[in-house]
């Protein structure tokens, strides 16, 4: 090794047995320093700000802990090596562009691996007062490609590599790939296309308009959307399929509509058909959990030969489907209850029709 070093550097002192030993010894105290004291400070001040609710930053801090530890490592090497050969490393461009590289190798690695904790887990990053989510997993690994190109890129920069002959290379080939990977490029650009509109995000259950896909999100990436459906199973759905169907996300929902048809006999008269409509438009307006904002409609929509269609329909302010389906319950029972009391006969328009049959 120092005949190396004599080689890079010719100037550069022989070192003495003391020397080394120090030399041990600043490497050996620069690894405690990192590996316990600067650890255990980046924790606490992680801890600072989860205690304050900063909790991106936070998260930041220990992601990019591993990383600046060991670029302060790094600098502590080359710090005791020159101080070991008495010149400075950094006198040498190769060198130089090494540590430079290495530097900038870590602050890329800190940052991916801050994205690929995000992007791993179903969290959001939020701006600070309005909590609106800004980032997606989707936009995260784009990210995260977009940042290796430019690390590439400064690295290269920095050996002086010629990087136009290169990216004309990647070019021809893109254009040649293009014609054997449309279907694939279809998906990926469907891909993009949702992370920048943003249609849903992992954790919404989503529905498409034909009803074939309906489950909750677990995770959107290039090429597909993985969903988890009602009965358990997991689904890849290619992106270009989504973005071609019309898609409800039903986490968006705020109200749930509750809409109940009943088929009263032709045989009841007017007054009393008009009275059990009241009283159970009054039931519905006096249930604690209804929405009062939102049309009440308890009318006879539809006439038959031999019966009315009443149609029942309201709003209850909630996405929790437990709760839509207690009040549904709620009403039900006391439409019977008021139905019983007036005396109202329901009919069964299908067993009408397989008589009539």
């Amino acid at each position: 090794m120092i005949d190396y070093l004599q080689w890079l550097y010719p100037k550069m002192v022989e070192p003495e047995l003391t020397d080394i030993i120090i030399f041990i010894l600043i490497i050996l105290l620069g690894w405690i320093l990192q590996h316990y004291v600067l650890k255990y400070l980046i924790k606490r001040t992680a801890r600072f700000f989860e205690k304050r609710s900063k909790i991106v930053t936070a998260r930041i801090l220990e992601h990019f802990s591993r990383e600046t530890r060991h670029a302060i490592f790094t600098g502590i090497i080359f710090f005791a090596l020159s101080w070991l050969i008495e010149i400075s490393l950094f006198s040498n461009p190769s060198v130089r562009n090494f540590f430079y590289s290495l530097m900038v190798f870590y602050a890329f690695k800190g940052m991916y691996d801050v994205l690929t904790y995000y992007a791993n887990h179903p969290e959001t990053f939020y701006l600070k007062e309005k909590k609106v989510p800004f980032l997606t997993p989707f936009s995260l690994r784009i990210i995260k490609a977009f940042l290796a190109l430019v690390a590439i890129a400064i690295i290269a920069g920095l050996w002086h590599f010629n990087l136009n002959g290169f990216l004309t290379g990647i070019g021809l080939t893109g254009v040649a790939l293009a014609f054997g990977i449309r279907d694939t490029s279809a998906h990926i650009f469907g891909g993009l296309s949702m992370g920048f509109d943003r249609p849903f995000q992992v954790g919404d259950f989503i529905t498409t308009e034909d009803g074939k896909v309906e489950g909750t999100i677990l995770d959107i990436n290039l090429r597909s959307t993985l969903i988890s459906t009602a009965d358990k199973g997991i689904v890849y759905v290619p992106n270009a399929y989504l973005m071609n169907k019309p898609i409800y996300n039903l986490s968006k929902r705020e109200k749930r509509k509750i809409e109940t048809f009943l088929y009263v006999s032709t045989n009841q008269n007017e007054e009393s058909i008009r009275n059990i409509c009241s009283e159970i438009n009054k039931q519905i307006l006096l249930h604690p959990k209804t929405s009062k904002e939102d049309f009440i409609l308890v009318y006879i929509d539809e006439f038959h030969a031999d019966y009315y269609r009443m149609l029942i329909s309201f709003f209850v302010p909630t996405n929790n489907i437990h709760e839509k389906y207690a009040v549904q319950q709620d009403i039900i029972f006391v439409t019977k209850q008021i139905l019983d009391e007036g005396a109202i006969q329901l009919i069964d328009p299908n067993a009408l029709k397989n008589n009539n049959v």
